[in-house]
């Protein structure tokens, strides 16, 4: 079944359109979601949770063409919100009040200006992830979009480990470079 069809099984608000996306998308998701995690079954709730996120997003939202990679980014964050949770629980009271305090001099994450720097990184990433070759691009996305651990890229690119971690900083110095370029400040 391709994308369109389950796209629109979501859109009739047929049950079977989860299962669809399980059948074609279930695994991948799960070693999204494992690469955050760290474990199967924590990954497994993730994706549980993105499907019915999916389920409420869909409609409105029609994301013919693109529809492993719409799932994938709301996988992705799940799990990380859910590891962001995990970890909250277990901080300590002293940490969790240093914190709070924190939170009283930082900018909001909902502040304009935040927004707007956070879109024009993200076009800035896009833009430089554009420039690079294929394959580069392919390890870079894998490590740092899906998480995979290094000896797997090294596994699908048919590379050594050694040198995917050098092409990892290489890119990295890359695009350090191009954002420092474009007027980021770096640390």
């Amino acid at each position: 079944m391709n994308d369109r069809e389950i796209i629109e099984l979501f859109l009739e608000r047929d049950q079977t359109a989860i299962e669809r996306a399980q059948a074609e998308y279930g695994e991948r998701l799960r070693r999204i979601a494992l690469g955050v995690t760290g474990d199967a079954g924590l990954a497994e709730e993730c994706v549980n949770d993105a499907y019915l996120e999916a389920w409420n997003r869909i409609p409105p939202n029609k994301p013919y063409g693109y529809l492993f990679a719409y799932l994938g980014r709301i996988v992705r964050f799940t799990a990380i919100n859910r590891m962001e949770k995990e970890n909250a629980k277990k901080r300590s009271a002293e940490l969790g009040e240093l914190t709070r305090e924190l939170e009283e001099c930082l900018p909001s994450s909902a502040d304009t200006a935040n927004e707007i720097e956070a879109r024009l990184l993200m076009r800035t990433i896009n833009a430089f992830l554009r420039t690079v070759p294929e394959q580069k691009r392919n390890i870079f996305i894998r490590r740092y979009w899906f998480f995979d651990p290094v000896e797997r890229i090294a596994e699908l690119s048919g590379k050594s480990v050694g040198s995917v971690k050098m092409t990892l900083m290489r890119l990295r110095k890359q695009l350090r470079a191009q954002l420092e370029k474009e007027g980021f400040t770096v640390d």
